[in-house]
């Protein structure tokens, strides 16, 4: 097969009924009692908009991305093709690449102006799954990428893989599932794993970053197991407050822009507000995730 016959199924479109399914069937057994969870009418239809409105945008403007890993292929070191032995490596190392993407993302503000969209509602089930940013597209995060591409995995393969990433990551989004064996828990993301990912609790916050292997979060220190005595406030540590669209996808866009415009700032402090931490302030009046987790802590060890 030739480069230009090169394709993979777009497996997000076809697993859209499986969503839609998915999500009635947990809404239903959640307002019946019968399944764990939390539903919110207007905050449900939030994420399933926002869910829309990032396909919306990947037919828009996916060709962007697509277009600097292209470009990034042409400087290709190897060309590994896309046998089945070859897809699986693809994915494991997607994976990787994912987990430092995903760790990036809640550690640079400018990368968390757009994944906080995903971290915005007070709620955990399937349709938080399908909330997804809207201006993914232009802030670059493509660019940790390109290290797969030039090591010799097509455009497409990356794609394609990325994209069983995510359909692998929907189940996970929901409290109708308690803890899997442990041998799995071991080795996948998980429910359990991943409700810790998304708390707001000061022992969880910017923990468990995995895709689809929770062992990247145990090899490089990110890792915590879900404590069956904390209870979970999901969110993020200031809620956005509103059930708007619009307002989900870029009201962290126009609050970066909004700071980094301030009076009076050096050139360092501006760029602080873009590439520092979510939570940076030139002044201290705010506090990052490391200092909440500093102070709790603290707080929990004066206690003792």
């Amino acid at each position: 097969m030739s480069e230009a016959e090169l394709s993979f199924p777009m497996i997000l479109a076809w697993a859209a009924p499986l969503f839609v399914v998915s999500v009635a069937l947990e809404w239903i057994f959640v307002h019946r009692q019968k399944w764990a969870g939390r539903y919110e009418t207007r905050d449900a239809f939030a994420s399933m908009t926002m869910g829309v409105g990032n396909l919306a945008s990947d037919l828009l403007f996916g060709f962007l991305s697509l277009g600097v890993l292209l470009l990034a292929w042409r400087f290709r070191i190897f060309d590994f093709g896309h046998s089945l032995p070859i897809i699986v490596l693809a994915l494991i190392a997607q994976d990787f690449v994912y987990y430092w993407k995903h760790r990036i993302a809640h550690r640079v503000r400018w990368f968390w102006s757009a994944h906080v969209v995903h971290h915005s509602s007070e709620h955990y089930n399937l349709t938080t799954a399908l909330r997804q940013p809207w201006n993914n597209h232009f802030t670059g995060h493509i660019l940790l990428s390109v290290p797969l591409v030039i090591l010799g995995f097509h455009p497409l393969l990356i794609g394609f893989v990325a994209s069983l990433n995510l359909l692998y990551q929907f189940w996970i989004h929901t409290e109708a599932v308690g803890k899997m064996p442990n041998w799995f828990e071991a080795v996948f993301n998980t429910p359990s794993h991943h409700r810790v990912h998304h708390g707001t609790n000061p022992q969880y916050l910017d923990m468990n970053y995995a895709g689809i292997f929770i062992i990247w979060d145990k090899l490089f220190g990110t890792f915590v197991g879900e404590q069956d005595d904390v209870k979970i406030a999901y969110g993020v540590v200031k809620p956005i407050e509103t059930f708007n669209p619009a307002k989900i996808a870029f009201a962290e866009w126009g609050n970066v822009f909004r700071d980094a415009a301030r009076k009076n700032l050096t050139l360092r402090q501006r760029l602080g507000y873009i590439f520092g931490p979510p939570g940076y302030s030139h002044d201290g009046s705010r506090q990052t995730s490391e200092d909440i987790k500093r102070d709790f802590y603290a707080r929990r060890s004066e206690q003792d």
